[in-house]
C-alpha cells in the first residue's frame, strides 16, 4: 500500500493532470482503496485542505510575490543592471558577471526564481546579445543566476518550507544569504574559466564615477532587502509582517517615485498576483491533505527504515535525500515538491539529528537546480520563450552551470555552519 500513494501520484503526473489535482485526486482514491466506497471521507480531506491554507504565515506569499511583479518593472531592472555592470563589468566576460551580480540584487526583492529569469533575465540577455556574446552562453547564465533568488530573503519556497516543516522562517530566510553568496561565487568562477577558455574580451575599465551614479539610480531599489532583512533582525516586524512592507514600498516606489506603472498596470499585476497566489495555495491545501493520508498510512516510517538501513550518517542520508530531490525536480515544479516532501522527509531528519533549517536551505536550493533542468524545468521555458532558442540547445548551454550550483549544494552539506551561524548569531 504504501508504494501505491507515489505510484498512483506519478501516472496522475504522466497522464497530464494539474499537480493540485493530482495530489487531492491521490489522497481521494487511496482512502478510496483503504476504507471502501463506504468508508471515503471526502468532506474529512477537504477539511484537512482548508485548515492547510488557514495560516498566517501564507500571507507572506502573495505580498512577495507581488513585491516581486512590481519591482520586475523595466526602470528598476535597468537601474540594477546598470549598477551592476559598473561594479564588475570589467572583468573578463564582464555581462556574465554582471548577470550573477544583478541577480544577487534583485534576489532581494523579489521571491522567485521564474520572476528573475522573465523580468531581469530579459534585459540581461538583450544587453549581451547586443554586445556580442553567444546568445547560448547568455541565456545559461541567465538560467543559473535565476537559481540565487529563492535562496536570498525574501523566499517563496522558504515561505512553504517553513510553513510545512514549522521551521523559523526567519532563521531560514537568514540562513539563505551565505550560501546565495556563495552561489554568485560558484557562478562567477565557472564564468571567469569559461571566459579565459573562450579569450573572450574584457569589458571597460573600473570607474568610480560610474559606480556611484549607478548606486544613486539604484539606491531606493537597494534599499528594499535592507528593510526586510533589518526589520526583521531589529524585531521591528516578523516575516509575513515583512512581506507587507515590501509590497508597500514597491508600491511607492514603482507608482510614485519612479512613475514605471500606471493605476491600470498596478491592477494587472494585483490579478495576477492572485492568480499566482492561488495557484500556489491549490497546491499547499491538497499537499496538506496528501500529507496527512502519507502519515496515516506510515510512509514516512517506512522512508525512515529504509534509508536508516543504508546509512544513519547525516552526511550520507542529506547526499542520499539530494539524489532523490534532483530527480524529483526533473518532473515536478518546486513547490509541489517542497509541499509535497517536506512532511515526508522531517522523521529521516529526526532520525538522524539533521537540522531542519539547514535541511531547508539544502532542499530549496536543489529544487531550483530542477528548474533548469528537462523534461519539466519551468526557468528553461521561461528564457526559451524570451530568447527564441530552441529547447535542446538551451538545456546543452546550462549543463555546465549546473555543476557550480551542485558543488554549493554538496559544500552545504559537508559544512552546516554555512547555513547555520548567521541564524544562531542573530537569533538568540
Amino acid at each position: 500500500m504504501n508504494a501505491f500513494y507515489l505510484i498512483v501520484l506519478v501516472v496522475l503526473f504522466l497522464a497530464g493532470m494539474p499537480v493540485a489535482l493530482a495530489i487531492g485526486n491521490t489522497s481521494l482514491v487511496m482512502s478510496f482503496l483503504e476504507r471502501g466506497v463506504r468508508g471515503l471521507d471526502a468532506a474529512f480531506i477537504a477539511q484537512k485542505a482548508l485548515y492547510g491554507v488557514d495560516n498566517f504565515l501564507l500571507l507572506a506569499v502573495p505580498f512577495f510575490l507581488y513585491a516581486g511583479k512590481v519591482m520586475n518593472t523595466g526602470g528598476i531592472t535597468n537601474r540594477i543592471f546598470r549598477f551592476a555592470t559598473s561594479l564588475v563589468g570589467y572583468f573578463r566576460g564582464g555581462l556574465g558577471h554582471v548577470n550573477v551580480v544583478a541577480s544577487v540584487i534583485f534576489a532581494g526583492m523579489t521571491g522567485t526564481a521564474v520572476s528573475d529569469a522573465a523580468g531581469l533575465g530579459a534585459v540581461e540577455i538583450k544587453a549581451m546579445n547586443d554586445a556580442g556574446y553567444d546568445p547560448e552562453f547568455s541565456v545559461a547564465i541567465t538560467a543559473a543566476s535565476s537559481t540565487i533568488g529563492p535562496i536570498i530573503p525574501p523566499s517563496v519556497p522558504l515561505v512553504i518550507f517553513g510553513l510545512m516543516t514549522g521551521a523559523s522562517i526567519g532563521k531560514l530566510l537568514i540562513g539563505g544569504l551565505i550560501p546565495g553568496l556563495l552561489m554568485a561565487v560558484a557562478l562567477m568562477i565557472a564564468i571567469e574559466i569559461y571566459a579565459s577558455r573562450r579569450e573572450m574580451p574584457k569589458g571597460a575599465k573600473f570607474d568610480l564615477g560610474e559606480t556611484w551614479r549607478g548606486f544613486k539610480l539604484a539606491f531606493f531599489p537597494l534599499l528594499t532587502p535592507v528593510i526586510i532583512v533589518g526589520g526583521i533582525l531589529a524585531g521591528v516586524f516578523t516575516p509575513t509582517e515583512a512581506a507587507a512592507v515590501a509590497a508597500a514600498y514597491a508600491t511607492v516606489l514603482s507608482v510614485c517615485v519612479y512613475r514605471e506603472i500606471t493605476l491600470p498596470g498596478l491592477w494587472a499585476i494585483i490579478k495576477e498576483t492572485v492568480v499566482d497566489t492561488g495557484g500556489i495555495m491549490f497546491i499547499v491545501a491538497m499537499a496538506m491533505a496528501y500529507g496527512y493520508m502519507i502519515t496515516r498510512s506510515n510512509v514516512t516510517n517506512y522512508l525512515v527504515d529504509v534509508i536508516s538501513g543504508i546509512s544513519t550518517n547525516p552526511t550520507v542520508v542529506l547526499f542520499i535525500i539530494i539524489l532523490l530531490l534532483l530527480f524529483i525536480g526533473c518532473f515536478l515544479e518546486a513547490t509541489a515538491a517542497i509541499t509535497i516532501m517536506s512532511p515526508i522527509l522531517l522523521p529521516i531528519l529526526a532520525a538522524v539529528g539533521i537540522d531542519t533549517v539547514h535541511f531547508g536551505i539544502i532542499m530549496v536550493l536543489t529544487m531550483m537546480i530542477g528548474l533548469l533542468t528537462p523534461p519539466f524545468g519551468m526557468v528553461l521555458f521561461v528564457l526559451n520563450k524570451i530568447s527564441g532558442i530552441p529547447l535542446d540547445r538551451i538545456v546543452r548551454a546550462v549543463t555546465p552551470f549546473i555543476i557550480p550550483l551542485l558543488a554549493v549544494d554538496a559544500l552545504l552539506v559537508l559544512f552546516p555552519k554555512f547555513v547555520t551561524w548567521l541564524p544562531d548569531l542573530l537569533f538568540k
